[in-house]
């Protein structure tokens, strides 16, 4: 018996090392290739300090006492005749309204797919992901006509398009991750003198917080990059969002802009950045309970 547990604890000592090592391992070759995903950010970010010709010439190099312009570059981005603020705050208004309507109605569908799951609701949620697949060249030159006769050109409207096309992804996660949600729960609601609508809000939601964050911060980082839906949608005339004023950026006056183009980019970026660090450990979290459990 002592020879048996001795060997047992050598086995999991063994094991450990492995463990070890192989984190290790790990650890330096994502480190490695993190650097390639990093260092394109670091890039636009050095190139924010420096001349347009600099940027031309000497892209990878960091700015010296001939090159460095400080702030300029980002003076000439809010205050040029491209309205950047105006820009920013409708991608702000089209980002939050979206993401907020994608959230209430995809969550509320999922619950009710599950929890009645029915042939017209199992139908209606492979429609959903059906709309996952279709390509959106198919449908942009009829989608921008359709938008344009109901009056959808706006930044507090457009939502409802997005809605559309992220109802897909939002639904396909939220009725995973309610697959796994023990159904007694809600029961001990109804008990307790809870509706459907009461025990969804005050029950439900709750718990699907991780997937929740998960889904936002996924949905957010799509909306807010987004330039071919906005540029077909909205009247940009009236309307413009920082993708499309930075793409304006390219060949204004004539000439491309690169020091505009790198200090608009850093300061479309730095706010999503912040987010997805602040939530990352949610967004694990709740992409692991939509996809593995149920």
């Amino acid at each position: 018996m002592a020879d048996n547990n001795l060997t047992n604890i050598k086995s999991d000592d063994e094991i450990k090392v492995k463990r070890k090592k192989s984190d290790i391992i790990f650890t330096v070759v994502f480190s490695i290739i993190s650097i390639f995903w990093v260092y394109p950010l670091l890039m636009v970010l050095i190139n924010s300090f420096k001349t347009k010709l600099s940027i031309g010439s000497t892209p990878f190099n960091l700015p010296d006492e001939t090159t460095f312009v400080g702030l300029d570059n980002y003076d000439q981005a809010v205050n040029t005749k491209m309205d950047f603020f105006s820009a920013l705050i409708n991608s702000l208004i089209i980002t939050i309204l979206s993401v907020a309507l994608i959230l209430l109605c995809t969550s509320m569908c999922a619950y009710f797919v599950i929890r009645v799951n029915a042939w017209y609701t199992k139908a209606f949620y492979y429609l959903c992901l059906f709309s996952m697949i279709v390509p959106f060249q198919m449908i942009m030159f009829p989608l921008s006509k359709v938008t344009d006769m109901l009056g959808l050109n706006s930044p507090f409207l457009i939502p409802i398009v997005y809605l559309g096309f992220g109802a897909g992804t939002a639904l396909f996660m939220f009725t995973n991750f309610l697959k796994s949600v023990p159904l007694e729960i809600e029961e001990a609601a109804m008990i307790d003198g809870c509706g459907p609508i009461r025990t969804f809000f005050s029950v439900v939601l709750p718990i699907m917080k991780p997937t929740i964050i998960s889904v936002g911060i996924l949905e957010t980082m799509w909306i807010w990059n987004d330039y071919l839906l906005p540029y077909l949608v909205l009247n940009i005339r009236y309307y413009k969002t920082v993708p499309i004023v930075i793409q304006y950026f390219q060949g204004s006056f004539g000439q491309v802009e690169w020091g505009a183009i790198m200090a608009s980019m850093v300061i479309t970026i730095t706010p999503i950045v912040i987010l997805y660090l602040c939530l990352q450990k949610h967004i694990v979290k709740g992409v692991l309970s939509g996809a593995v459990k149920g």
